[in-house]
């Protein structure tokens, strides 16, 4: 739930924003400023927020722009420019070799394990997933804003560039484990 959990002002805002963006863009800031109070309250360290952080960054940003022209183009183009901000909020974390999963997996890994080079890779991997996922919605989403494809294919992008990094997350560490205690014998 540690990786779901930070999409919620995401959903949110995409929610609200069926009935008009600004107010998606102000839930998302309010749900996102919650839960990175509340995390922050429970004592969660600032490397595991990273995507709770930029979140936040992005509604404070587009909260802005909405409050202060709201006949801005950014209203047609939120979603592409939104997975465009969780592309570059995941491969800005690797550049910086500090891939945004590693805190979230730290909460749920025993302190022995964070500094092995395999913790590390596993999540570069991870994070090289969403990001992958979150690259391929915002450019399909861009596609078709361009060609005015149906509905639907905006839906399956969605739906395929997050389960894709889901499924991954969800099985990718354990098959590492067990192949290194295969490796191990």
């Amino acid at each position: 739930m540690g990786y779901l959990r930070g999409f919620i002002p995401w959903i949110v805002s995409g929610v609200v924003s069926s009935f008009d963006w600004r107010w998606g863009a102000i839930g998302g800031l309010v749900s996102g400023l919650l839960l990175l109070l509340q995390d922050r309250r429970r004592g969660v360290a600032l490397d595991a927020l990273v995507l709770d952080i930029a979140t936040v960054a992005y509604f404070v940003v587009v909260g802005g722009v909405a409050v202060v022209d709201e006949g801005s183009a950014l209203a047609d183009h939120s979603d592409v420019v939104s997975f465009g901000w969780l592309a570059a909020t995941a491969w800005g974390s690797l550049a910086l070799r500090r891939p945004f999963t590693l805190g979230i997996a730290k909460r749920q890994t025993p302190r022995e394990y964070w500094d092995m080079p395999e913790f590390v890779q596993v999540n570069n991997h991870i994070t090289s997933a969403w990001g992958l996922g979150f690259t391929f919605i915002g450019v399909s989403l861009l596609v078709c804003g361009g060609v005015d494809a149906p509905a639907w294919v905006g839906i399956t992008a969605h739906v395929a560039g997050l389960v894709g990094p889901i499924v991954f997350t969800k099985f990718y560490p354990a098959r590492v484990q067990a192949a290194c205690r295969r490796s191990r014998r």
